[in-house]
């Protein structure tokens, strides 16, 4: 459909039909009346790359990820909430398309949508730390922390430090953790917090209960399954992310282990799946959808030409306790005899 399907159907001129739909004066209201009716009827949209070259502008929005997963796509709910008030319409863009390397995905996708696409972006935990574009940015949990552009994100320290508090309250000592990915920022943090959390109950860290989970239920299996098969497993583990607490308890199950009977399980991030798991899992809520929300604001007030009063803004986590933890087993004996 074309913008002279439209103008023959309406029985205008071309140049018409594109004074209506670009919002341009100089139109009867009955005649743009009219043209509206035909649009809607044809389902006609203007190209983006031809409206971007008349008017320098697209009127989107880009929400870019390296890939389409619960934490993004929760971010990005919360990002489509504020948007949809605006003049703007929005597009989510997955650039890590190239075998696994999560570095340098963004470049790649601004390079395709700077320009003719998207008039401002969002991205979600970026590997670039300095800004490169002509056009706003905004950047959600970024890989080196705070950057040049403005940038929203949760605390990971105070977060990994409930969750270990949380396990000690109950008793356990053997506590294993399981790594996010070691070029994330927020994953630093949360084994940050994880070993602060232990010194400050006066409990070493056996190096043999840290593993690497990759924030990747799969490559993370491995790792699990060998924490749950030592001869002195670890009582409970603390996951860095949902994904990999939940595969924790899968592969639990799998070995005869009862969650929480013979082992608790933590995570982070509270996605919507951690709630529907059986048991349902204990986790650090971090407030996705207001991250996502905090974003766009910033983004709209950078689109509008004004100042972003705080160029980094952190947001609390909190501890979601639900069934998937509970007293160690000599901690639950000496409660009972109490």
């Amino acid at each position: 459909m074309t913008i002279t399907d439209v103008a023959r159907e309406a029985g205008v001129s071309v140049a018409t039909v594109s004074k209506v739909i670009n919002g341009r004066d100089g139109v009867a209201p009955a005649t743009q009346e009219r043209v509206h009716a035909v649009v809607t009827r044809l389902g006609f949209v203007s190209s983006l790359g031809a409206r971007s070259l008349r008017a320098q502008r697209t009127g989107v929005l880009g929400v870019l990820v390296n890939e389409f997963e619960p934490y993004s796509t929760e971010i990005l709910k919360g990002a489509w909430s504020v948007v949809r008030d605006s003049p703007y319409e929005l597009m989510s863009w997955a650039g890590g398309t190239h075998g696994g390397d999560h570095t340098g995905w963004e470049r790649r996708s601004l390079a395709r949508l700077a320009g003719t696409l998207i008039d401002g972006a969002i991205l979600v935990t970026p590997s670039i730390s300095e800004r490169r574009t002509s056009f706003p940015l905004v950047a959600i949990d970024p890989h080196t922390g705070p950057l040049e552009v403005p940038s929203v994100d949760a605390d990971n320290l105070g977060g990994a430090l409930a969750a270990t508090a949380h396990l000690v309250e109950l008793g356990h000592r053997r506590i294993a953790f399981l790594c996010g990915r070691s070029d994330l920022e927020s994953a630093r943090l949360r084994e940050q917090g994880f070993r602060k959390g232990m010194a400050a109950a006066g409990l070493e860290v056996d190096p043999s209960l840290v593993r690497v989970g990759d924030y990747d239920p799969e490559r993370a299996s491995t790792p699990i399954r060998d924490l749950l098969t030592l001869e002195d497993r670890p009582t409970a583990v603390f996951a860095a992310n949902d994904l990999t607490a939940i595969r924790t308890m899968e592969i639990a199950g799998e070995l005869g282990l009862r969650v929480p009977g013979d082992l608790s399980v933590i995570g982070f991030d509270n996605i919507p799946e951690s709630a529907l798991t059986t048991p349902a899992l204990t986790t650090i809520g971090q407030p996705l959808h207001d991250i996502g929300a905090a974003a766009m604001r910033m983004l709209l007030a950078l689109m509008a030409g004004e100042d972003v009063a705080e160029p980094h803004v952190r947001l609390r986590t909190t501890l979601v306790t639900r069934e998937s933890t509970a007293p160690a087993v000599g901690a639950r004996s000496d409660r009972l005899a109490g």
